[in-house]
């Protein structure tokens, strides 16, 4: 499975952005697919993810309801992402978690948030 994350760029505090992801090859077996960030210096945390079925959703608490995760496919993830704010600013990692406990990681897009 290759993930390919999009829609990272600079944005201004307060601004929206959404982003990405697509998933290639067999899906078969996925539990759920997610947003991490990794910001300067820090751990990568989680976002946000989203159940194969796409009604279950589960945010990290510094969301705050300012993020939406959403499925548009099968094999297509968005985060919609608004009132961002200068602590936002990280390289955003798509993930997807399969049964057995195999995690697939796309290769990053930054976000940054300028004040």
């Amino acid at each position: 499975v290759q993930l390919q994350a999009s829609g990272g760029g600079v944005v201004q505090v307060g601004g929206s952005l959404r982003l990405s992801c697509s998933a290639s090859g067999s899906i078969f077996g996925v539990i759920n697919m997610g947003w991490y960030r990794q910001a300067p210096g820090k751990q990568r945390e989680l976002v946000a993810t989203i159940n194969s079925g796409g009604d279950r959703a589960n945010y990290a608490d510094f969301v705050g309801g300012r993020f939406t995760i959403s499925r548009d496919n099968a094999k297509t993830v968005s985060l919609q992402m608004n009132s961002l704010k200068p602590d936002d600013t990280a390289v955003y990692y798509c993930s997807t978690k399969f049964i057995g406990g195999a995690n697939y990681w796309g290769k990053g897009t930054l976000v940054t948030v300028s004040s």
